[in-house]
């Protein structure tokens, strides 16, 4: 986890490296599938062996305590708020492959979305968010729903954060290689995330830096690295230091 933000260049350039090798005739690419946009189609990086069996391990233990936490949870946000208890958002997974999301609702039913032109970003001090969405969010429960999304394989336990899918075309014409987050799949918390950079942004520079943070986990993942990325999500939900909004 001591990984400097100066090797991002070397990732940049092994990734590359791969894509183009990829490119020429050894993708892994799926051509049954639906297609995918081009810039994806050559991805091929290497997951540790085992990762699924830990996500699925995992995450049916994780899935029994959301099972207990959900009659409260549900009871707290029909309280605060009216509409339903879920929210599901369409979000861009491995690959580019879009999937619906899940989580437990932290705003106001069909709250009015920013008419400036740019991606609906959840920021600080949102007004969208009612009082106990904001409990939620600070100790990460509103994530808890997408167990469900890792059963199905839609997500991994640990991985670069799925953004929705015009959030994810808004970075992905700012960075030039913001795609190759999606060589692995998304996850419920990440390696940038544990360094503190999470939640809704339009800053370049913030973001900058997290993309460089994903593309270290997509280039350097390992089950160790897996295993201390979980125990310092779940120290820093202990420890209220989740830095969400």
């Amino acid at each position: 986890m001591d990984l400097s933000i100066n090797e991002v260049q070397t990732v940049r350039e092994k990734l590359q490296q791969e894509s183009n090798h990829s490119a020429n005739g050894k993708s892994s690419y799926n051509h049954s599938r639906p297609p995918f946009p081009s810039i994806y189609s050559s991805l091929n990086v290497r997951q540790y062996r085992g990762k699924r069996a830990i996500d699925l391990t995992i995450g049916v233990i994780a899935l029994l305590f959301c099972l207990i936490l959900f009659p409260f949870i549900a009871i707290g946000i029909k309280l605060s708020s009216k509409g339903p208890v879920f929210f599901k958002q369409r979000r861009t997974g491995q690959n580019g492959v879009v999937f619906m999301c899940y989580k437990f609702r932290t705003m106001k039913a069909n709250a009015a979305k920013p008419s400036n032109g740019m991606p609906d970003i959840t920021l600080e001090e949102d007004d969208r968010i009612f009082t106990f969405g904001k409990l939620l969010r600070l100790l990460n429960l509103d994530e808890l729903p997408q167990i469900i999304n890792v059963l199905k394989g839609d997500m991994s336990l640990v991985g670069p954060r799925p953004y929705p899918v015009d959030e994810c075309s808004y970075w992905n014409s700012t960075f030039d290689d913001f795609f190759y987050r999606y060589a692995v799949k998304p996850g419920i918390t990440g390696f940038s995330q544990v360094k503190g950079y999470r939640g809704g942004t339009y800053s370049v520079e913030h973001m900058r830096k997290r993309t460089d943070y994903d593309l270290i986990y997509v280039q350097k993942n390992t089950l160790s690295m897996d295993l201390l990325i979980i125990l310092k999500t779940v120290t820093k939900m202990i420890n209220l230091d989740t830095n969400a909004h």
